[in-house]
């Protein structure tokens, strides 16, 4: 059985953006971050595990391998999985699920697989097996290797916990981080999101320009574990320094619902100062007297060739809006088809960066500053 003094630490996000996760988890001090195929490898302590929760805005989860064993056959799997060091990471009080994935192994049945691993912990831990448990094990058995890992985070991190008010297919908090700092935002100017729904966009730069940790306001599975110190804890959650930026965040939308929202949502996050938000339609907007900064935009896609049509006028006074109205600004743009895109006139980058969204495959198209 492999056991090392180091953790193995996987922190998922979105595929397409794992140089974007890399290169956050340098910025914010930790070490020697490798990209991995939908998120980042790096090794570390426990304290690693929790700032990581605590402090990366771009990942989805942050997994924790607790060690691997060959298994050929199923009452090889049972004899190892009673030998696991279950006690030391799991407590005997607090309920676990179990999620087994199969694949080019001599075991390949997931559920009798799973079976195995529920008895061991059940009989030699003395846990409960719940499917509703907040605390996830997740077993892979690959090519006969068996690696046994932990979901630290709980519910998704794009789960602030200050954020209740939603928008219809809201944008995923790590989602806007990972595609703010693909467009080179590191807090220090304004940034507009003219289409701005719940809020999210802006919200999360203004916490990015704060320094507010995203984390600050939610629970971790990683509370239930043997190796949880809440004096540690505690003391991390209290060396955030946070500032008060000169740039503010302005988020307009035509629908008096969706600013409503999210100026519920900016106050709920502590935001409420410097979050702007108005109703108004996009070819009725000026820019703000100040600095110059980002647009960023995450605007309707068609997903049938009927609502693309439709689409077209809304991009085509968009472009023109950005062209006349935010010279010196530049634009981040996400949506799902080139034709769109090319629709506002605007000179983006060639190569923009490809991910899913909401199961819709879509790219971040940007420009540089606007002419």
């Amino acid at each position: 059985m492999e056991k090392k003094t180091d953790l193995e630490i996987f922190l998922v996000c979105v595929p397409g953006f794992e140089g974007t996760l890399c290169a956050e988890l340098r910025e914010k001090g930790f070490k020697k971050p490798k990209i991995d195929k939908g998120g980042v490898t790096l090794k570390g302590r426990w304290e690693d595990v929790w700032r990581a929760n605590l402090l990366v805005r771009g990942a989805s989860k942050v997994l924790v391998r607790l060690g691997a064993f060959r298994a050929m056959h199923l009452a090889q799997l049972d004899k190892r999985a009673r030998k696991f060091p279950w006690a030391d990471f799991l407590r005997a009080d607090v309920p676990v699920r179990i999620d087994v994935t199969c694949k080019k192994s001599r075991i390949y049945h997931n559920k009798a697989a799973a079976q195995r691993i529920e008895r061991a912990l059940t009989e030699e831990l003395g846990c409960e097996i719940s499917s509703e448990a907040e605390l996830c094990l997740k077993v892979r058995i690959y090519e006969d290797l068996c690696t046994i890992s932990i979901d630290s985070s709980g519910e998704g991190l794009h789960k602030r916990g200050h954020k209740e008010a939603l928008n219809k297919a809201p944008m995923r908090e790590t989602l806007a981080a990972l595609s703010l700092m693909a467009c080179g935002y590191k807090g220090n100017e304004p940034v507009l999101d003219p289409m701005c729904g719940s809020g999210t966009f802006v919200i999360e730069a203004a916490e990015m320009a704060t320094g507010l940790n995203p984390g600050r306001s939610r629970n971790f599975a990683f509370e239930h574990l043997v190796t949880f110190d809440r004096v540690i804890w505690e003391k991390l959650k209290e060396t955030t320094l946070v500032k008060q930026p000169e740039a503010k965040f302005y988020g307009f939308d035509r629908d008096a619902g969706a600013i409503t929202r999210s100026q519920e949502n900016a106050t709920r996050a502590g935001l409420q100062d410097i979050c702007l938000f108005d109703k108004q339609a996009v070819s009725k907007l000026i820019t703000p007297v100040g600095p110059k900064g980002l647009v960023i935009i995450n605007p309707p896609y068609g997903v049938r060739i009927g609502e693309k049509k439709k689409l077209y006028p809304l991009y085509a006074a968009l472009g023109k809006t950005l062209k006349e109205q935010f010279k010196g600004w530049r634009v981040g743009l996400i949506t799902n088809t080139e034709g769109l895109a090319k629709t506002c006139e605007l000179p983006f980058k060639p190569k923009p960066l490809s991910f899913s969204h909401g199961g819709i495959r879509v790219a971040l198209y940007q420009t540089d500053d606007l002419d």
